[in-house]
């Protein structure tokens, strides 16, 4: 029988424990994203005169791998213990880091660029179970870490760009990866001396071949998303072809997990209301996470003329958002709020905020951009953080790892289907409004040309805007479908089960 033994740890080791989580979000949000504002310094250092035809893998590299990992990271943690897995995810993180900023190649980059996001989906994912195991069982107002780390997310997210940016043009683009090192390696040091967390003291099979197909399929699925009517059309062999593997992975990955014995996503998981719905609202509210960031992003940047350093700091009122809803969360909490009540009221803020950015037009205020990041960081940070939470009290005894991985591994790819299906509607939208050619060419418009493609750009971004609207209405009705409070079938380990019955020792109970 498997079996955990309880930790104990005093108050002190909780909130190092804390900022310990927090710093490694941190970092994996920050390094999602921050390469992107130093694109150029770093194909003009490593390889200018081809390395601008691999800065989409230089870009992909890192969430690829983030994402292929998700699921085995989630069984590691149930298997090995969420400690010893963190461990290994922040030293994985630091060796990719190091690598990258020792390339002397775009290949050497890309290549170290995938070992660092192999390491960075367990900083994002592991760190969400060892906030949990963090919390004190003896007190009823645990589950704040999820909340924390949603408003880090959100800061993260707002200053990627701009740090990416600021470091590139100060102090060289190597130390975009460096400034990892301190961080990361104070982490590690701390993590080893004092977390604490329950201990697995029986072996445990791992189903590699399942991780493997997981990762296959995501791969591929991401893969399509980002080539899809960009770089290959899609009808084309190269899309059509990876479109047939990804279903056939995906086939052999369902089946797999209905007959392995230790599946690192387990079938019956679906069968628990909660976890079914808050895996299919994290996905929807991923979608509309893409699209919200990256179009308002490339509004302000094609339509208002702001450089890309400082269309960055625009996303601040969307972290003020996220960080005000984080500190008031135990608040309303107390006042009687349920897990259930605040996904309803993100869905419905988040709504109201593409709604609203469905309304821009070439003129329109920035302080109305600003408000609607300002409401749109009110309803996500009341999402990232609540969905989080709500999984974790729903999963079964023993399956906390593979229940919080799972709904980060929706959420990555329901973003990239959102990625993929609002810039398909951004490029027909446009292609029937504007004077021809592609939305990478406005740039070089003038006069009369150049106000017709920008007026057909606003009316591409307000149909995405009205796209993501519709799916966030969408995750409003679904969240209206999740418990109110934790379901009595989901202690049940038998009836959630394809494969032999095992033990679900509780980690704190």
């Amino acid at each position: 029988m498997s079996a955990a033994r309880p930790a104990v740890m005093t108050d002190r080791q909780r909130v190092i424990g804390l900022v310990l989580c927090i710093a490694t979000i941190l970092l994996a949000v920050l390094d999602t994203n921050i390469v992107s504002a130093a694109t150029v310094p770093i194909v003009s250092d490593l390889d200018p005169v081809h390395g601008v035809d691999t800065i989409p893998w230089l870009i992909a590299a890192y969430q690829l791998a983030a994402t292929a990992a998700l699921p085995l990271y989630g069984k590691l943690c149930d298997v090995l213990g969420a400690k010893k897995v963190f461990i290994g995810a922040v030293a994985s993180f630091l060796a990719g880091s190091a690598l990258c900023g020792m390339a002397g190649s775009m290949g050497w980059l890309i290549a170290a660029r995938a070992l660092q996001g192999i390491g960075g989906g367990g900083l994002m994912s592991v760190t969400m179970v060892v906030l949990r195991e963090l919390d004190d069982p003896e007190k009823k107002d645990g589950g704040k870490g999820a909340g924390v780390g949603g408003i880090v997310a959100g800061a993260g997210m707002a200053l990627g760009p701009w740090l990416g940016g600021a470091l590139a043009d100060h102090a060289g683009w190597r130390w975009i990866f460096y400034v990892n090192l301190p961080v990361g390696l104070a982490v590690l040091a701390a993590a080893v001396r004092v977390l604490k967390l329950p201990v697995h003291t029986t072996r445990r099979t791992i189903d590699f071949l399942g991780a493997g197909l997981a990762a296959a399929f995501s791969t591929m699925l991401l893969l399509v998303t980002e080539w899809g009517g960009k770089d290959h059309a899609w009808s084309s062999p190269l899309i059509v072809g990876l479109l047939v593997a990804t279903v056939a992975a995906l086939a052999l990955f369902v089946r797999r997990q209905a007959t392995a014995a230790e599946p690192v996503l387990p079938l019956g998981l679906f069968r628990i209301r909660g976890l079914r719905y808050g895996f299919a609202v994290q996905g929807l509210v991923g979608a509309a996470m893409m699209g919200s960031m990256v179009y308002v992003m490339i509004y302000l940047q094609v339509v208002r003329g702001i450089a890309a350093s400082s269309a960055g700091l625009h996303l601040v009122p969307m972290a003020i958002g996220m960080a005000a809803v984080g500190l008031l969360s135990d608040r309303l909490a107390a006042a009687g709020w349920s897990q259930k009540t605040f996904v309803l009221s993100g869905t419905v803020c988040a709504s109201a905020a593409l709604a609203l950015l469905a309304t821009l037009s070439t003129g329109t205020s920035l302080w109305t951009v600003r408000a609607a990041l300002l409401l749109m960081g009110i309803g996500f940070g009341q999402l990232v953080g609540q969905l989080i939470q709500l999984v974790q009290d729903t999963a079964p005894a023993g399956q906390l790892g593979v229940a919080t991985t799972a709904i980060r591994f929706f959420q990555t790819l329901g973003g990239a289907l959102g990625a993929a299906l609002f810039g398909t509607v951004l490029s027909r939208v446009y292609a029937a409004r504007g004077p021809g050619g592609t939305t990478s060419g406005i740039g070089r418009l003038t006069g009369h040309a150049h106000q017709q493609a920008l007026d057909a750009f606003v009316a591409s971004t307000n149909a995405v805007f009205r796209a993501a609207t519709g799916v966030m209405i969408l995750a409003t009705v679904l969240a209206t479908r999740l418990p109110s409070r934790r379901e009595p079938e989901a202690a049940d380990v038998n009836a959630v089960e394809f494969t032999t019955p095992r033990s679900r020792t509780p980690l704190h109970r």
